[in-house]
């Protein structure tokens, strides 16, 4: 389970916890990061490195001592560490004669099915010519991770959140066969070790579970905006691509060499399916909004039929052909048609499609293709 000779594709997410030190980065700690991933580059492998850190390096600038809650003052802080936290992995990685690229994302870029590709392209060719992408939010223009969400009718927890969510987009997105979440804490523990003294590491997680999603405790330090709910979350995220993730210790002395070498070190999530790409980014997509089906619709798509317009109990929400929607908050899909179109359709028999709508219309709403469910 823990033999990563075959691992080609490495996505390694660096936490602001173990990122900085005295409210700024550590810089020895960044050129140890670098050390370990050339080692990596010298066996092979491609990595991605998802950091963290922008805002609490814009924030120390500053001299605010806790993570600012007004979103805008975060947004400055963001655009004032960016540049700073950039500097240091250029500086970290150029003694190792390695190149490294900074790409800012936001989640518009990964929900919309063209940027998405693009995006793809862009990290494909990066990693081709042997260059290590740094990844974060853009911060300075988003507040998905920063503040509160767009969130469409009944959707919960599909804008990024935090960079535990969006390193596992990522693996997810660029077929990574294993992620690395570095944070300040040594292992998924079977309850809140701060609280119980008797708590025990876990060394193997098959399947992640509503117990261990409740034990998962709050967010993390001052300047984070995640915690173990978000990692658990994101190795979700990530289980559905294949990929295997370690969540470890960043600290512990060449975490990620002896990760790498099968070491038992924190505690291994394994992949419970595989989707395609597109079915993975239909399944993290943000809906646009809701369709509401009846129970012989919901029956029919799980036994991968096309969703028709008689199987339509409501609409809510806004939105335009080829846009991902809830249906039931069970499966999320891609509509052939708007939500305009839908309020007219909703009822009918398919035969009436093209009465209603025109010719050269699909005959049908979503196609099992573009249908996944959110639990299997």
């Amino acid at each position: 389970m823990r033999n990563f000779d075959k691992a080609k594709r490495v996505v390694i997410k660096i936490g602001t916890n173990i990122l900085t030190k005295d409210e700024g980065i550590d810089a020895g700690y960044v050129g140890q990061v670098a050390g370990q991933v050339n080692a990596l580059l010298k066996m092979g492998k491609q990595v991605v490195v998802v950091t963290s850190g922008a805002i609490g390096m814009g924030a120390g600038q500053l001299a605010i001592g806790t993570r600012p809650s007004d979103i805008r003052m975060r947004q400055a802080c963001a655009a004032i560490g960016q540049p700073m936290l950039m500097a240091e992995y250029r500086k970290g990685f150029e003694q190792f004669g390695v190149t490294v690229a900074q790409v800012l994302l936001t989640a518009e870029v990964l929900n919309n099915r063209k940027t998405y590709l693009n995006l793809q392209n862009s990290i494909e060719t990066l990693l081709k010519l042997g260059v290590v992408p740094v990844l974060n939010e853009n911060d300075s223009i988003s507040t998905d991770e920063i503040g509160p969400v767009r969130r469409s009718t009944s959707e919960v927890g599909t804008a990024f959140g935090d960079n535990d969510r969006l390193s596992a987009l990522v693996a997810s997105k660029i077929d990574a066969d294993l992620l690395i979440i570095l944070t300040d804490i040594d292992a998924l523990y079977d309850k809140d070790p701060k609280k119980y003294a008797d708590a025990k590491p876990i060394e193997t997680v098959f399947e992640i579970t509503e117990d261990i999603l409740k034990s998962a405790g709050g967010k993390g330090s001052k300047f984070s905006a995640g915690g173990m709910k978000t990692k658990l979350e994101a190795a979700k995220i990530a289980s559905n691509a294949g990929c295997r993730i370690v969540l470890a210790n960043g600290r512990t002395e060449n975490v990620i060499e002896r990760i790498i070498g099968g070491e038992t070190i924190g505690t291994l999530f394994l992949p419970k399916r595989k989707l395609s790409n597109r079915e993975r980014w239909i399944l993290n997509s943000t809906p646009a909004g809701k369709i509401s089906i009846d129970e012989g619709a919901i029956r029919a798509v799980k036994n991968k039929k096309s969703l028709l317009p008689s199987g339509i109990k409501a609409i809510e929400g806004t939105f335009e052909a080829g846009e991902v929607v809830w249906l039931n908050v069970k499966a999320k899909a891609v509509t052939n048609f708007s939500s305009a179109e839908l309020e007219t359709l909703a009822g009918k028999h398919t035969s009436e499609i093209r009465k209603l709508l025109g010719p050269k219309r699909r005959d049908v709403v979503a196609i099992p293709e573009d249908i996944v469910f959110v639990d299997y």
